[in-house]
């Protein structure tokens, strides 16, 4: 089949592309399907009008306009329809139930209710975008509020077939009164990739090969940031020579508040902030950690999202400290139970994070048993043979 995945942004710097639709869509053109990205690359507006190729697949970034939020949405929303009905696919796959892709979609609905031949429409959601969910960790205006509010609720009974992230929004669909067949639960998944070198990225930020390094792979607003900061005062205080390895990027300035912790704390020249790295590094800079911390607040966005992150973390080989809050614990090995922590005890985690961080032996045993456990449990190509008999069923079910 021909097959195009419509994005909600574009590449970079956000993961939902990356992390998400490109090695799905990989995996299908290895099943023999042609899959082309559509994506309105508003987050990375240099690449607009570019076609570009990622793992085999092609990506097309339309053009953008001369305007930007509310006022793009007509334009940019009748490119993204006009874009991949131009590729004559079989079947259009919407990532998100937002947006500019959310509108396309709805057009294309639409058509299909006036009579017009239109391919089969499925959609992704990956968030709870409404109340409770992202649109309280935004700062959306408040008609873009109700529009993706109204887009989340009004677009899954109108489509083919639902994949869902996890098993909160797999239960938030069916309640929409969709039948069990035509919802697939498609949580993230990992492909398997060599260890990265984090010996080198070790030397290029100057910590030593034997130096205990806890890791933060993180974009910080799924957490307490004071929880983070008592977890790294005390772990600082008890693992002689520590140094803490942070890795992304925050949404409102949380960075400079764990400098300011830092300082006041006394660890400061323990902290040492990365920043957001490129996909292709990033395997490295994870494997430069002995230990990674995964902190998640028991909340609604929460509990609905697939943390893409940490099974990242968990292909790397690294021994995972986290929060047991939603899709979390179907990523642990049942041997790795006991390191997930209550999301309101602090002390928990920061113990926990010691006892790996001096316990060389203990954190070996688990980095191969969680590596382990994801790329057997969690692999894109089982999940790509899944979808793609999802597809032809919902098809053939009309």
């Amino acid at each position: 089949m021909k097959i195009v995945f419509l994005a909600p942004f574009g590449l970079r710097p956000k993961g939902t592309v990356i992390a998400r639709m490109v090695p799905l869509a990989a995996e299908l053109k290895a099943l023999s399907h042609e899959v082309v990205i559509v994506a309105p690359p508003y987050t990375n507006p240099e690449d607009a009008g570019k076609v570009e190729t990622v793992r085999g697949v092609t990506v097309k970034n339309i053009a953008l306009g001369p305007f930007s939020g509310p006022p793009a949405a007509p334009l940019l929303s009748w490119r993204l329809f006009r874009a991949a009905l131009a590729e004559k696919p079989d079947l259009v796959h919407l990532f998100k139930p937002k947006g500019y892709a959310g509108l396309a979609a709805m057009l294309q609905i639409c058509c299909t209710r006036l009579g017009l031949p239109m391919p089969h429409l499925f959609l992704d959601t990956d968030d709870w975008e409404g109340k409770g969910g992202m649109n309280e960790l935004h700062s959306y205006s408040a008609i873009e509020k109700v529009v993706f509010s109204f887009q989340e609720r009004w677009l899954p009974p109108r489509v083919r077939g639902i994949t869902a992230a996890s098993r909160v929004l797999e239960k938030q669909v069916l309640g929409m009164g969709l039948g069990r067949e035509r919802v697939l639960y498609l949580p993230n998944c990992v492909d398997n990739l060599p260890l990265g070198n984090g010996r080198g990225i070790r030397e290029r930020l100057g910590i030593d090969p034997v130096t205990p390094v806890l890791l933060l792979y993180t974009r910080f607003f799924e957490f307490s940031q004071d929880k983070l900061h008592q977890v790294f005062s005390e772990v600082f205080h008890k693992v002689p020579g520590v140094r803490f390895l942070v890795v992304g990027r925050g949404r409102q300035g949380e960075e400079a508040l764990l400098l300011q912790a830092a300082h006041k704390g006394g660890f400061g020249k323990a902290l040492v902030m990365a920043g957001w790295v490129e996909p292709a590094e990033l395997p490295d800079y994870l494997a430069a950690g002995d230990v990674a911390l995964y902190p998640f607040a028991d909340t609604l966005v929460n509990r609905a999202k697939c943390p893409a992150k940490l099974t990242e973390l968990l292909r790397a080989g690294v021994p995972v400290v986290a929060d047991r809050v939603g899709q979390i614990p179907e990523y642990i090995a049942p041997e790795l139970q006991p390191l997930l922590c209550s999301p309101e005890n602090m002390d928990e985690m920061a113990a926990k994070c010691v006892q790996l961080l001096l316990d060389e032996t203990r954190r070996g045993k688990a980095s191969l048993t969680g590596r382990e456990y994801i790329l057997n449990n969690f692999n894109w190509r089982g999940q790509a043979e899944l979808l793609h008999n999802f597809h032809l069923n919902c098809i053939a079910g009309n």
